[in-house]
């Protein structure tokens, strides 16, 4: 017989443990299926300053850590394995997990989402030392050095706009001759006297050690097939984001780009009794803070579902 649990939480980033911490403290027995690589995007993070509470910051994997036994405190049961099946077509839900099948009368989704990256190996072994997919995390790191900004649509200009705040220069590698992004956005980083551009370009290699961050950068100049060194002390990817959505597709309403709509506000998706709550559903704010509100919300009102169903 499978498992049965008044709450499965998919997902174990901010989002996921914070609706565990919230949904055990209210005595509901949560089950949080962590995946294979649980902690999220925290997990490549280093040093995390702008989470309330540390005044001395916190590395990312630490936070995930402390989050995970708080949650762990209150009688919250983690499984790390994959979701590898979902059915939706009534209550309770049925989920599979690494071999196991579990029974929900409310479901939390907070899988997340993932930056687009270009593949390069040097992506992920600089990433957290010197490579970063958020300036608003990361932007006070690189005060009065110079950095890359990779892409050319509206989000790699808000990207590239923030950072001049800290860096003493920012320099947008894009692969096209033209920018994608909006015409007021251009405008904006045309106009700031920080931000340079290398339009017909693409990224082909990043040049450092996890021990001494990033050192410079190789792109490739695509009209003349030029492969040229650029120095740089950071590289940010602004290629855009992934929701973590493929489980979902045609059991949940997703917008166009893939992530879980819910209702204006609140947490409820498209089928009665199933919430979502962080990055999953937000393209816009993807932070750490943000994203543990938003599993808050999702708790509460997975309880008052279950409440009305009592």
């Amino acid at each position: 017989m499978p498992a049965e649990r008044k709450i499965v939480i998919i997902g174990a980033g901010p989002a996921g443990l914070t609706a565990a911490l919230y949904a055990a403290r209210n005595a509901l027995g949560p089950l949080v299926i962590e995946g294979g690589s649980p902690g999220g995007q925290l997990m490549t993070t280093t040093e995390v300053e702008n989470y309330p509470g540390f005044a001395d910051g916190v590395m990312g994997p630490q936070l995930v850590v402390t989050m995970r036994r708080q949650a762990e405190r209150f009688g919250a049961e983690l499984v790390q394995a994959d979701a590898d099946s979902l059915d939706l077509s009534g209550r309770p839900f049925a989920v599979t997990a690494g071999g196991e099948a579990y029974q929900a009368e409310a479901l939390i989704i907070a899988t997340g989402a993932r930056a687009n990256l270009l593949g390069l190996e040097a992506e992920s072994r600089l990433m957290g030392h010197g490579v970063s997919v958020c300036a608003t995390c990361d932007g006070a790191f690189f005060r009065d050095k110079a950095v890359l900004v990779i892409g050319g649509g509206d989000s790699a200009m808000e990207e590239a706009h923030f950072l001049t705040r800290f860096a003493a220069s920012v320099t947008i590698v894009h692969r096209r001759d033209e920018l994608r992004a909006s015409k007021i956005m251009q405008e904006r980083v045309r106009k700031n006297e920080k931000i340079r551009f290398l339009l017909s370009h693409v990224l082909v290699d990043i040049v450092g050690e996890p021990e001494t961050g990033v050192k410079g950068a190789k792109v490739r100049d695509l009209k003349s097939n030029e492969v040229r060194d650029v120095a740089c002390e950071g590289v940010f990817m602004a290629i855009g984001h992934t929701p973590n959505t493929e489980l979902f597709r045609g059991k949940l309403e997703l917008d166009a780009k893939g992530y879980l709509v819910v209702t204006n506000g609140q947490t409820a998706t498209s089928v009665e009794g199933v919430f979502g709550a962080g990055d999953v559903l937000d393209s816009r704010y993807r932070q750490a803070v943000t994203a543990a509100g938003m599993g808050c919300m999702a708790a509460l009102d997975a309880q008052r579902f279950l409440e009305a169903q009592e």
